[in-house]
This record gives C-alpha cells, sequence and structure tokens, in this order.
C-alpha cells in the first residue's frame, strides 16, 4: 500500500512540482516583461522629448541663419547696385564724350580733306613752277658754261679738290698744333723718366763671338792634342761638339762653334788637358764631363746672382737655370745676361716714376729675353717662346704679356708691357751696346734715303746720326709749310712699315724759300 502509494505520489508530485513553477516562471517572465516594456516606454518617450527640443533648437538655428544670410546678400545686392549705378553712370559719360570727339574727328576730316585738296593744287602749282626753274636752271647753266667755258662737272671737281685742299690744311694746322703741345709735354716726361734711369744705371759691355782660342805653352802641344792619326782631336770635337782648327797660328789652338756653353765647355777642358798633360781619348771623356757639371753649376749660381742683384725672388728653379745659361748668349755682341739685368733695373726705375710695382716691373725685365736661352728645341720668335715658357713656369699673366709684347709680336695693352718695350729699346740703342755689321748698316741707310725720295715733292734726303736721323729737303714750290707736316708723318709711317731698326729715327722735313737778286 505503501509501494503503490509512493508510485503514485512520486509523479503527481513532480507533476504538480513542474506545473507551479511553469506557473511561477510565466508570472515572472510576464512581470519582467511588462517592466521592460514600461522602460521602453519611458525611454522612447524621453527620446521623441529631447528630439523635439534638438528640432527647435535646430529650426531657430536654422531661421537665425537664414535671416543673417539674407541680411548679408541684401547688403551686397545693395553694394552691387550701387557700383553698377556709378559705372552706369561712367559709362554713359563715356559714350557722351565719344559722341562728342566723333563730332570733332569727323569735322577735322571734313577740314582736312578740304585742306589736301588745296595742297593738291598747290603742289600741282610748285611742280609746274619747278619744271619751269628747272628749265630756267639748264639755261643758265647753259649760259654759264659758254661764259666759263668748262662744264659743269669739272665746275664741281675743281671746288671739290679746292675745299679738300683747304680741309688738308686746316686740319694739318690743327693736328700740328695739338701734337706739338703734346709733344713738348710728352718729351719733357718722358726726357725726365729715361734720363733719371740712365743716370741710375751704369752698364758693363762685353762682346761675345763664335770663336774662343787656347794659348798653349809651346808648338810640340798641338801635336798632342791632335793625336796619332788624329784620335785625340776627334774625340775632343766629338765629345763637345765643338770644331777644332789648329793651323799656322802660333802657340794657339782656335775653338769654333755656334753654341757658347759648348765652346766654353770644350775651352776649359782643353785648358785642364793641357795643364794635366795626359791627352788620350778615355781622359778626354773623363775631363769633359767634369767640367760639363761644373758649367751646369756656374749656369745655375749665374741665374741666382742674378736674381738676387735685381732683387727679384720666388722664380721657378728651371727658369733661373735659363736666366743663368743667357750668360752664355750674346745678341749683336751685347751679352744677353748683362742686358736683361740692365732691362730689369731701368724697368723698375721707370715704374717707380710712373706709379705701378717695381718689383713686378724688374721681374718682366729680367725674364723678358728668357727664350733666347733655348737653343733650337722651339720654333718660333723668342719674345713668344719666352712667354710660353713663363707661362709654364708659373709667372704672371701681366709679366707673360710683357714678354710676348716687348718686340710688338702682340700688340702691348699694359703700362708694364710698355715700360719692358722702352728699357728694352733704351738697353739695345745706347751708344756702343751693340754691333751691326757693315754691310747691314750701309743698306739701312740707304733704305731711308731712298724711302724718302719715293715721296713727290722731295728734292734731296740725308740718313745722319748713324741711322737714326733723317733730313729731307722739298721743293718750296710743291710742298708748303702744311704739307711739309703731312709729308713728314707719311715718311715715318712707310719706314716703320718697310724697316726694322732698333730704337726710333728722328723724320726732319725742310723747306725754305730763297730769294736771289743781282746787283748790277
Amino acid at each position: 500500500m505503501s509501494v503503490t502509494y509512493l508510485i503514485v505520489a512520486i509523479p503527481l508530485g513532480l507533476i504538480l512540482g513542474a506545473l507551479s513553477g511553469y506557473y511561477i516562471r510565466k508570472k515572472f517572465v510576464e512581470n519582467r516583461y511588462e517592466s521592460i516594456e514600461n522602460y521602453s516606454k519611458k525611454i522612447f518617450s524621453e527620446a521623441q522629448k529631447e528630439a523635439r527640443t534638438i528640432k527647435k533648437e535646430a529650426e531657430l538655428y536654422a531661421k537665425d541663419f537664414i535671416y543673417k544670410m539674407k541680411v548679408e546678400f541684401e547688403k551686397d545686392t545693395k553694394e552691387k547696385q550701387d557700383q553698377f549705378r556709378i559705372q552706369e553712370k561712367r559709362i554713359f559719360q563715356k559714350a557722351e564724350n565719344l559722341d562728342k570727339k566723333i563730332e570733332q574727328i569727323e569735322s577735322r576730316e571734313s577740314r582736312t580733306a578740304d585742306k589736301e585738296k588745296k595742297i593738291e593744287q598747290v603742289d600741282l602749282e610748285l611742280r609746274k613752277k619747278e619744271r619751269d626753274c628747272n628749265l630756267l636752271i639748264e639755261k643758265q647753266k647753259k649760259k654759264l658754261e659758254e661764259i666759263a667755258g668748262m662744264s659743269g662737272e669739272e665746275a664741281k671737281q675743281i671746288l671739290i679738290s679746292s675745299m679738300e685742299s683747304e680741309a688738308k690744311h686746316d686740319a694739318a694746322r690743327i693736328i700740328r698744333r695739338i701734337e706739338t703741345e703734346s709733344k713738348v709735354e710728352a718729351d719733357r716726361k718722358a726726357k725726365e723718366i729715361l734720363s733719371l734711369a740712365i743716370k741710375r744705371y751704369a752698364g758693363d759691355y762685353s762682346a761675345e763671338k763664335t770663336v774662343s782660342v787656347v794659348n798653349l805653352p809651346n808648338e810640340e802641344m798641338k801635336g798632342r792634342i791632335i793625336g796619332r792619326e788624329g784620335r785625340n782631336i776627334r774625340a775632343i770635337e766629338a765629345a763637345t761638339g765643338i770644331d777644332l782648327i789648329i793651323d799656322d797660328t802660333p802657340e794657339a789652338v782656335i775653338l769654333s762653334g755656334f753654341n757658347p756653353i759648348r765652346r766654353e765647355v770644350a775651352k776649359i777642358s782643353l785648358e785642364r788637358l793641357i795643364i794635366d798633360g795626359r791627352i788620350h781619348p778615355a781622359r778626354i771623356e773623363e775631363v769633359v764631363s767634369k767640367v760639363n757639371s761644373e758649367v751646369e753649376a756656374t749656369i745655375k749660381e749665374a741665374g741666382e746672382q742674378a736674381t738676387f742683384d735685381v732683387g727679384v725672388h720666388g722664380i721657378h728653379p728651371e727658369l733661373v737655370k735659363l736666366i743663368g745659361r743667357l750668360k752664355y748668349r750674346s745678341s749683336y755682341a751685347q751679352n744677353v745676361l748683362q742686358h736683361s739685368m740692365e732691362v730689369s733695373f731701368l724697368c723698375g726705375v721707370m715704374a717707380a716714376e710712373v706709379g705701378i710695382n717695381p718689383k713686378k716691373a724688374r721681374r718682366a725685365g729680367l725674364l723678358h729675353d728668357i727664350g733666347k736661352a733655348v737653343d733650337h728645341e722651339m720654333e718660333g720668335p723668342h719674345a713668344i717662346i719666352g712667354a710660353d715658357l713663363a707661362k709654364k713656369y708659373g709667372e704672371s699673366n701681366e709679366v707673360i704679356h710683357a714678354i710676348a709684347a716687348h718686340h710688338e709680336d702682340i700688340q702691348p695693352e699694359t703700362v708694364l708691357a710698355v715700360l719692358v718695350q722702352a728699357a728694352d729699346t733704351l738697353s739695345g740703342a745706347r751708344p756702343g751696346a751693340r754691333q751691326e755689321m757693315l754691310e747691314s748698316y750701309v743698306k739701312r741707310l740707304e733704305d731711308l734715303e731712298k724711302i724718302a725720295m719715293s715721296f713727290n715733292g722731295v728734292n734731296k734726303s740725308f740718313a745722319i746720326q748713324a741711322g737714326r736721323e733723317i733730313r729731307i729737303m722739298v721743293e718750296s714750290k710743291i710742298i708748303s709749310d702744311d704739307q711739309s707736316f703731312i709729308l713728314c708723318k707719311d715718311i715715318a709711317k712707310k719706314i716703320e712699315k718697310q724697316l726694322s731698326y732698333p730704337g726710333q729715327i728722328k723724320i726732319t722735313v725742310i723747306r725754305e724759300t730763297r730769294a736771289v737778286e743781282y746787283a748790277k
């Protein structure tokens, strides 16, 4: 009974429990749903209120913004309307002005047309009168030609030649006056500078030739120099490059060669061999080699001494050697190293007088003939060769230009170049500085006189002062005083163009009128 009761009671209890739980849960869910729905409704109502508030604020802001825009638009519109009114007034005024101007132009055009008609009539009348005048002029020309006995072209040529002659005379007078005034001042200043430079320098003079003489202790030494079958003399010539001339000259041997350095080496070597007494090919080569080294050292010392004497420093060592080589070079029997030092000193003195750098001037003067130091390794004028060497060893552009222009291989463009040219001429042109061959000297005198005689109106010409001056006698009936001045300049230009000479040549034209009468 109890078991059956339990079997029935347990499921029944479970069913009742489940039903009561379901009921309870349903109630709980329904209550919760109601609370959630109420809360949602509350939130929705609050959101609606907030949305209505935002909407009202947005509507107020939009109305305010639209009102402001409307005010600004009306303001801008009013301003633009005002501007349009002003522009419209201006346009109306311009249109009125244009109408007035058009009326004025039309009236002017009408007046211009009337004037053009009158001008055309006047032009026709003038042309007619011009034709009449031309006919009258032609008739008068013919009458004048008949009276004068010459044509109009001939009269014109006579008039032109007369005016040309008068113009030449006037130009000659003006040129003569200007050049006389400038020449007086220039001569005074130039003489002052040159005389000061000459007074402050006194240069040595030495003559160089192409032969050297070695004195012998006795005549037997000639045979020893020649050697068996001439082997010694051949060895000396081969080692030195100098010709030995052994002739009937008593106790002397002549060394001949155009290279002065080799000739000096040969002379010293031969003198040492004679003192030593051992003359054979091996000893000859040994002595010549040793003397070569000594001469090279002497050349370097001479270059250094020259730079020290003239006060020029910082020259490239290779240029110093080339300066030393000038000791053994000569130009018209004038030693080139002494000449270069003389030009350097003169340049420095004149540069100090004219107000440029004396050190740079002395440098350019010392290096101006450096191109003569090289033998035949380089071709061309020594001035251009010297400029190339100076450029190679780092000299300044002014010094290079002065070297290149000192013989006018290029046109001098600086004061320094002109000073080097003047100092070079002064050094070479002073009395006794250089020697010239008699034939070339006589030929230059003949050429001077020949050039002078080639001009019309020249009667006689005389080259004087060793070719430094030429005096020309002219026919007084052919050449006037003014024409003699022009003739003098023409002769000077022709001499400059055709002749080559050191220094300058003075041209003097002499015109005289002689009156002769006999008392009977």
